[in-house]
């Protein structure tokens, strides 16, 4: 059989497959394919890598985010403890032996807090202004058994030391303090400690530190009250253990000319009160100190930039010899010494910037007929009733002011208010006064304050049925286990009120202190590790009262409030404790390390106006209105004078 023959399937070079495509074009569109088959392979590769690093960083940032979140069956920290204490052994033989007992740990018990137990300061190393602050503060949650604290000299070297730590703090502040609410705004205090107390007790009730929110208080803090020293000390404690929390501005009695006039206040006065406690020398000598720290009061504050707290009022513009205003009011009373005596002034007190400092403890809102009468049309600035150059403000006063500085409201103290609060100037002008007493508002006057909580304001009043914890009646039955010298001192502290019906006179009690045993006492008042060299020395370096320069408000030529309120009586102080008024020449006082002495004025009481009231923007007790002179005015302890009267009735 012949051999089967087979045809080469090998194409020739030149031959064409069934798309007419020759082979080597077959074979670069094959390479084309591989190519794009390895890029989208590649590309999935990438794809796979970058979507496990994403999932890698979420599983990342969910266990970062359960950092701090402990699983219960998994707790780091053993619940157990084991506490080891000294017994006696149950044997005949009553040995001493150590027993340790495990058990089972509270939740106040664990290791973290121990740990943040253990990290607290020691209370043994606290500076000497907290043990200074804090000795005062403990003196103020219960006076009644301080009284040896208050009469001796440990107190008045306390006071002294205070003046000189307070000093540069509130030299440091602008004259316009800025803060933000929450904030608690405080009239007039008048040494009225009862009253204090009461917004201690349901205010601050854990203390200022531990309340949230700043505390505006609007001024005036002695005078009137028996317990002005006392008022004092806390408040500058707070604002040493505070400094940006609590703000202190200056009132019309926190100036020489007014709380050193004793002749008109007698024993409520404050210079009267320091001479009383510690001696003519030294009741000086801490009287000085303390109105050295009122000259570095701030005189205003802006809360939220929108409510401007001052204590009287709101000051008249200042403008050059041509009339031209020279700036915003906030920018003159910015313009203020840092040290500024006001009544009297420092020599270095301009006379325009004295006159905004006088307008800002000094004004009052116009009443009706003051706006209808006494107000400029221009400029709504007029004479305040008070007289003696005290100006008032008007509508037009109020709305330039506020449209100028882009403020709300203006809140204020400066006038007794039954209700503790008063409104005026179409609900633009709020009065806080936050003392009930001294001030013939009658027995169901309210002490109150103002809360500025952002866009809310929340009125805390008093009422008069609040009971103090250790303020009482002069019949009290709770005072019955103490000596009748015992009650007559803390009368003299103001921690008894006397029986209106049965008002009881009692001898003042008086420590003289002699110059050279001061000196020794201060050499070695280490005692709580104060230290000796912040005491205030008295001085007031480079600072020199102008005593022969015209104040722009002359207080004895003024009312305590516009004519018309039941602010007080001016006919009674002095006499209310049976205690005549004296004179205190303080000429022979020295004085250590002052560049010049200050005569101290020779004031008078004043006469109340008996022609017909007019009405004022503070409404008090309708029965208080007409108020019949005193029989006792014609006493040697109220000679007149008679220019002082006659400046009134004009």
């Amino acid at each position: 059989m012949a051999p089967t023959t087979f045809r080469s399937t090998k194409r020739r070079s030149g031959s064409r497959d069934s798309l007419g495509l020759t082979e080597g074009q077959s074979r670069s569109l094959l390479r084309d394919r591989e190519a794009k088959i390895a890029a989208l392979q590649q590309e999935v590769s990438n794809l796979t890598n970058k979507l496990a690093h994403l999932n890698a960083e979420a599983k990342a940032h969910r266990d970062a985010n359960r950092v701090g979140m402990v699983k219960r069956r998994h707790h780091p920290l053993t619940p157990y403890g084991t506490m080891v204490q000294e017994t006696v052994s149950k044997c005949g033989m009553k040995r001493r032996q150590l027993l340790a007992e495990r058990s089972r740990m509270g939740r106040n018990a664990s290791v973290a807090t121990a740990a943040v137990l253990n990290a607290l300061p020691d209370d043994n190393l606290m500076s000497s202004s907290e043990v200074l602050a804090n000795r005062i503060v403990e003196m103020f949650k219960d006076p009644g058994s301080h009284v040896q604290y208050l009469n001796s000299d440990q107190f008045a070297r306390d006071i002294l030391k205070l003046n000189s730590k307070v000093r540069p703090i509130l030299e440091d502040e602008p004259r316009v303090a800025f803060l933000q609410s929450p904030a608690y705004v405080f009239g007039d205090i008048h040494g009225n400690l009862e009253d204090l107390h009461f917004f201690s007790d349901n205010i601050w009730r854990l203390g200022m530190s531990l309340t949230a929110g700043n505390f505006v208080f609007l001024g005036d803090y002695v005078d009137r009250g028996m317990s002005c020293l006392e008022v004092v000390a806390y408040l500058l404690s707070m604002k040493l253990l505070l400094p940006h929390k609590v703000f202190l501005l200056r009132g019309n009695h926190e100036t020489r000319d007014v709380n050193g006039w004793e002749e008109h206040y007698g024993e409520r006065s404050f210079i009267y009160q320091c001479r009383s406690r510690f001696g003519d020398d030294l009741g000086f000598r801490i009287w000085e100190s303390c109105n050295q720290v009122f000259d570095r009061m701030p005189l205003s504050a802006v809360i939220d930039q929108d409510i401007f707290c001052v204590h009287g009022g709101i000051p008249r513009p200042v403008t050059d010899l041509a009339g031209i205003t020279t700036g915003s009011r906030i920018q003159d009373i910015l313009k203020v010494p840092k040290v500024a005596g006001i009544n009297p002034p420092y020599e270095h007190e301009e006379e325009n910037v004295q006159q905004v400092a006088s307008d800002c403890i000094w004004s009052d809102p116009a009443s009706d007929e003051q706006e209808a009468n006494g107000v400029d049309e221009e400029s709504g600035f007029g004479e305040s009733l008070r007289g003696g150059g005290a100006i008032c403000f008007g509508h037009k006063a109020v709305t330039n002011f506020l449209q100028q500085q882009g403020f709300s409201y203006i809140m204020r103290a400066h006038e007794a208010h039954a209700e503790g609060v008063a409104v005026s100037k179409g609900a633009r002008v709020f009065t806080v006064f936050s003392t009930s007493k001294d001030h013939n508002q009658g027995s169901k006057a309210m002490a109150g304050c103002i809360l500025v909580d952002f866009e809310k304001m929340h009125v805390i009043n008093r009422s008069p049925a609040y009971q103090n914890q250790y303020v009482h009646r002069r019949d009290s039955v709770s005072l019955a286990m103490l000596s009748e010298a015992e009650i007559k001192e803390r009368m003299r502290l103001g921690l008894i009120t006397q029986d209106q019906h049965n008002e009881e006179e009692y001898e003042e009690v008086y420590e003289e202190y002699d110059e050279e045993e001061w000196d020794d006492m201060s050499d070695d008042s280490s005692a709580a590790g104060d230290d000796d060299d912040d005491e205030d020395d008295g001085s007031d370096e480079g600072y020199i009262l102008d005593s022969g320069r015209n104040s722009t408000v002359d207080p004895v030529h003024t009312v305590a409030s516009p004519l018309g309120s039941t602010h007080d009586n001016h006919d009674v102080w002095g006499t209310e404790s049976g205690t005549a008024q004296t004179k205190i020449d303080f000429s022979n006082v020295e004085m250590s390390n002052r560049k010049k002495k200050r005569r101290q004025p020779r004031f008078s009481s004043i006469n109340e106006l008996e022609e017909e009231e007019e009405d004022s923007t503070v409404e008090g007790d309708e029965d208080n209105k007409d108020l019949q002179p005193d029989p006792r005015e014609k006493s040697e302890g109220y000679r007149r004078r008679s220019s002082g009267e006659n400046a009134m009735k004009t």
